[in-house]
């Protein structure tokens, strides 16, 4: 598991839902449709 699947999965692991993309503060959604309307999101390789 990378350091982004982490991150993503910390709000399913604290209950506060099922899948990363539930959540409201997650850029899980983002990065599942490759939505890039958030420009401040930025994938890092490495």
């Amino acid at each position: 598991m990378g350091k982004l699947d982490y991150i993503h999965n910390n709000p399913v692991k604290a209950g506060l839902c099922q899948h990363p993309w539930e959540y409201k503060y997650s850029s899980a959604g983002s990065y599942l449709k490759k939505d890039t309307t958030w420009n401040f999101l930025v994938h890092i390789d490495g």
